[in-house]
């Protein structure tokens, strides 16, 4: 589906496409929260979170460790990567995140994204977020257990059991499929990637300011603020509804 659900009249609503494992989505998220916070609307924002896959064909098991991985992907030395990730982890600090790449469990996160979909459902998909994209960074969970996923789930207030029987079943499998089939649809190739009024598109962790920015322009182009009429002496004449006024009288026909 390539098609977006509409805002209503009183609403802006941001689409964002992210993956749990990816160390710019989280700062992307942080860096938005900041432009929100600053937003005179924001309580009209209506935040949509949408599953991107960086690597789908990653294994769900523990495998080689973020430094190994990068260095492999890149061509570069371990060093190097590490200060790959050295820099990445002062990038995140500075937006009040804490990073821990010696700890992280690099896993394939198509279970998680499911997870995310079931609390959307209840009313939980930016807290469900968060606290995925915090056991992943800072914690060194290993996201590819289901049981740590029901664990987390639950810490959030879903329902364990609802949790546990939804990924076994793959209940929320397609809803995962089909955010990443309209991904493809619009061209979103990288993450963190965020709609506003499902017409602009703003790609990568920006700063708060552009992305408050963002928000400013798409807010006044769908929400035209009331026209302010000008002084004037006295009025004039006109037609309003199916009445005119008759020129020189009180008249109206």
């Amino acid at each position: 589906m390539t098609a977006f659900t509409p805002s209503s009249p009183d609403k802006l609503r941001v689409d964002i496409w992210s993956d749990i494992a990816c160390p710019w989505c989280y700062v992307g998220k942080r860096r938005f929260e900041a432009a929100l916070a600053n937003f005179p609307q924001r309580d009209q924002v209506e935040v949509v979170w949408h599953s991107f896959e960086l690597d789908p064909a990653v294994a769900a098991r523990p495998g080689q460790s973020m430094r190994a991985i990068l260095a492999g992907k890149y061509g570069r030395s371990e060093a190097q990567a590490q200060q790959m990730l050295d820099a990445m982890t002062q990038t995140a600090a500075e937006e009040g995140l804490d990073y821990h790449f010696g700890d992280l469990q690099p896993t394939n996160t198509f279970q998680a994204h499911q997870v995310i979909h079931l609390a959307a459902e209840r009313g939980q998909g930016d807290a469900m977020k968060e606290r995925l994209l915090r056991a992943y960074f800072t914690e060194g969970e290993f996201l590819g257990d289901p049981e740590v996923l029901v664990r987390l789930a639950a810490e959030v207030g879903l329902d364990a059991d609802e949790v546990r029987a939804a990924l076994a079943s793959g209940e929320h499998a397609s809803a995962v499929r089909q955010d990443e089939a309209q991904a493809r649809a619009l061209g979103i190739n990288g993450v963190p990637f965020f709609v506003l009024g499902g017409k602009y598109g703003v790609s990568g962790a920006q700063s708060p300011d552009v992305l408050r920015s963002a928000l400013e322009q798409v807010w006044a182009e769908t929400h035209p603020a009331p026209l302010t009429l000008l002084a004037q002496d006295a009025p004039a004449e006109g037609c309003e509804g199916d009445a005119c006024a008759v020129p020189g009288t009180a008249n109206q026909t």
